[in-house]
């Protein structure tokens, strides 16, 4: 099925990849190769790639170590029927992360589940990453669509800079500028008013959090670099502010 002239696929998949928080995985059994499917929590690398903590306790994990083949299923949690919101199946391979990946998988998964602190050093945890392969994206009457990564996956391969100071960024923006985080979520994004913050920065846009409930603030152009980023979020927030004037 062909998508509409006026839908941009690409972008509401990296979207739904940002803004979830849980997802159901889909894992293949050792021994038998019986299709296994479990609740978990996710976060996103900067890529957008699913980073998972898991148990190598959990049978997910132990089924991700005899075949790293997976898949995972994302919603938009729409109220009212749910087959009428977005979804992406998402199909690659779960990899156990490197120490040289862990610093930044950690600090992005405990930036939106925080909770985590209370387990993440146990033994049996460890951080895994799912490098995709494949999208499936249903998003209601002729808006089904298969994506390769390159058309979801945000390039990060220019941005090494801006990555190195992205947590500085995250923590300076909630202590000193929670007021312009209100502006981007209730008045760019028509988001009730809460107590938004950021949990992390891409070249493609920013992540907010309150509660339970999460947003994405696209950029207009990609950013990559902390001077590029500081300039867009002051635009942003005259933006924001002028949408509030009569």
């Amino acid at each position: 099925m062909q998508p509409t002239p006026d839908f941009d696929a690409g972008r509401l998949t990296r979207s739904l990849l940002r803004r979830s928080r849980q997802g159901a995985l889909a894992t293949l059994m050792a021994g038998t190769g019986d299709p296994y499917c479990s609740l978990v929590n996710l976060a996103s690398h900067p890529d957008g790639s699913p980073i998972l903590l898991i148990s190598r306790l959990a049978l997910h994990t132990r089924n991700i170590l005899g075949d790293a083949r997976v898949s995972l299923m994302l919603d938009e949690r729409a109220e009212g029927d749910p087959l009428e919101g977005a979804r992406i199946m998402l199909a690659g391979r779960a990899e156990e992360a490197g120490a040289d990946q862990l610093p930044t998988l950690r600090r992005r998964y405990l930036n939106v589940h925080p909770s985590a602190e209370a387990f993440v050093n146990f033994k049996d945890f460890s951080f895994f990453r799912i490098r995709p392969t494949a999208a499936h994206l249903v998003a209601g009457f002729g808006r089904i669509v298969d994506l390769a990564p390159e058309q979801f996956l945000t390039d990060i391969s220019d941005a090494g800079a801006a990555l190195e100071a992205e947590q500085g960024a995250v923590e300076h923006m909630n202590a000193d500028h929670r007021d312009a985080i209100q502006l981007y979520a209730t008045r760019l994004l028509g988001a009730a008013a809460a107590d938004w913050s950021c949990t992390g920065w891409d070249p493609d846009g920013m992540d907010l959090q309150a509660g339970t409930a999460t947003l994405r603030l696209e950029f207009p152009e990609r950013v990559t670099g902390p001077g590029e980023l500081r300039k867009m979020l002051v635009r942003q927030a005259g933006e924001a502010r002028a949408k509030g004037q009569p």
